[in-house]
């Protein structure tokens, strides 16, 4: 093995740490550097766990829902898959669930970030990043969706003006799949007719 030396040296942690999990990844970022502010995740063992268990809960419920759905309807074709006749409504369940689990629970206290919080915590960061999943969507689909759950479209907006200009930027290759989706779906429906 090769050790391989930086010359930045602020670098340097980042790189010896190699992390999988995009959790994981969040608290690491967040506790390894100074400066990072504290509501992303607080130092505040109480508000840190509530956090932790946001970002466990979104794991088998919010993602399993939403990831089943997306890559069965909208990029089903592109992924070759021809879902069985139980997945996306099961998916579309699922999903529909959690966002009402979040609207009810994780938002009904009187701030605008999840668990009553005034600003955004690494937990609004992951939860928003995968709803906004849905965007490759049919927009039709899209809005069924999400159209009975204000509360989380308000959140989604809070969240994205709060990190503007970088939540625009960081989904700029989810807005270029939907245009392509988009533009496929267009063709596809111009050749049927």
């Amino acid at each position: 093995m090769k050790l391989k030396i930086y010359a930045d040296r602020l670098s340097q942690p980042s790189r010896a740490v190699l992390i999988f999990c995009n959790h994981a990844i969040l608290r690491y970022l967040a506790c390894a550097f100074p400066g990072v502010a504290d509501h992303w995740y607080p130092t505040d063992l109480i508000k840190r766990a509530k956090i932790d268990s946001v970002l466990d809960w979104h794991h088998s419920n919010l993602r399993r829902g939403e990831v089943t759905l997306v890559q069965n309807t909208a990029l089903a074709t592109i992924l070759g898959r021809q879902p069985g006749p139980h997945v996306v409504p099961e998916a579309e369940k699922l999903l529909s669930a959690s966002l009402e689990k979040i609207e009810t629970f994780w938002l009904k206290e009187n701030g605008q970030f999840l668990l009553g919080n005034s600003q955004p915590s690494i937990a609004d960061l992951s939860l928003v990043c995968e709803i906004m999943q849905l965007e490759v969507m049919e927009e039709e689909d899209r809005n069924r969706i999400l159209g009975p759950h204000k509360k989380v479209q308000q959140w989604i907006e809070d969240t994205k003006l709060a990190t503007r200009p970088h939540f625009e930027e960081i989904h700029g290759v989810l807005y270029q799949v939907k245009a392509k989706l988009q533009k496929q779906r267009l063709l596809g429906a111009n050749t049927e007719t």
